[in-house]
């Protein structure tokens, strides 16, 4: 198990390399740093642009290779991804939007996954009843709401709930407020500042596994182990829970392993409407702004979440089914 893993990590790493650097040349071709100086005044000509962008190791008129290798080794050597068109390390921006993106995904992640996987076991048992044909039709409609959309209605409801209560225990914005200090008051400050976009996230979220695992679940009940568990005394809903669940649960499994850097891609909405300034805003701010080495430390993160997502899917795999071995 452990050299299986090992393996593939190695693997992952390899390209994760390679993609990064793709990335690095790509985006050194189509970014131009020098356009975050062009509103500036006093008006600055090309040159003393150019000048400006040096110490950034982003001068244009230096060439392609030779920059490339500068950050290549900077990175490597001193895990320094490089610095902003105006001077903002790009480490000191990806280490607290991690965490700031970190905390919100998790949750709303975890909580899609248990929601999803849930109710598609309450559904598969009572197959077309009335809970069944609900849940699905909630699940659908949910499906095909925009994420900008849900979010704005999760922020409305929000509102209405601290005005109806007289209370402000929802916060709709940032993700912290300034003035709070102390531990507990703190984390009960973050707990309310992550409730709506966590309930956001979550209601998109959870729909794919619960019609995902779902037909997973009815197309194991007519298995020959599960039949075989039914004979023996079993009502329905105890084959699937007991046996059916833990053999569908693989390609759920897998998918959720593979979307976690997709979970983050996909708070870049959220995050703009709830005002939390993580990877998902960091990631459209480097575009925007023409940050090389921003939008290079971004892909890099992508890549890397995607391999340990890789990694966790071969280990549930091996988990989950007892047929599969690996040396």
């Amino acid at each position: 198990m452990l050299r299986h893993v090992m393996r593939k990590a190695v693997g992952w790493l390899a390209m994760i390399v390679v993609a990064t650097n793709a990335t690095y040349v790509l985006a050194s071709w189509f970014l131009d740093p020098r356009s975050n100086y062009l509103g500036t005044r006093p008006i600055r000509t090309e040159a003393e642009i150019d000048r400006a962008l040096a110490p950034y190791n982003l001068d244009p008129r230096v060439p392609l290779v030779d920059r490339w290798w500068h950050w290549l080794r900077d990175v490597v050597l001193h895990f320094d991804w490089g610095k902003s068109p105006v001077g903002a390390p790009v480490n000191d921006e990806i280490g607290f939007r991690v965490l700031v993106s970190g905390q919100l995904v998790t949750a709303a992640t975890l909580l899609s996954v248990l929601l999803g996987v849930a109710l598609s076991v309450s559904t598969a048992s009572r197959q077309y009843g009335w809970w069944d044909r609900f849940t699905q039709l909630v699940s659908v409609f949910l499906f095909n709401v925009p994420t900008a959309v849900a979010a704005l209605g999760v922020v409305l409801v929000g509102i209405w709930l601290n005005q109806s209560l007289g209370l402000r225990f929802l916060y709709v914005a940032g993700e912290k407020s300034p003035t709070v200090e102390g531990l507990l008051p703190t984390l009960a400050d973050r707990l309310q500042h992550l409730i709506l976009p966590t309930l956001s996230l979550t209601l998109l979220g959870y729909v794919g596994y619960h019609l995902t695992q779902r037909t997973l679940l009815l197309d194991a009940i007519d298995s020959d182990y599960v039949r075989t568990a039914r004979a023996t005394g079993l009502t329905r809903a105890q084959a699937i829970r007991r046996h059916a669940l833990r053999a569908s649960l693989i390609p759920t499994a897998t998918s959720l392993a593979f979307g976690i850097p997709a979970v983050f891609t996909g708070a870049v909405v959220t995050e703009t409407v709830f005002g939390w300034n993580g990877m998902g805003q960091y990631f459209t701010q480097t575009i925007a702004k023409n940050d090389v080495h921003g939008a290079v430390a971004v892909a890099a993160f992508g890549a890397a979440m995607t391999a340990i997502g890789a990694v966790l899917a071969d280990i549930a795999v091996v988990v989950l089914d007892p047929r599969v071995r690996v040396n």
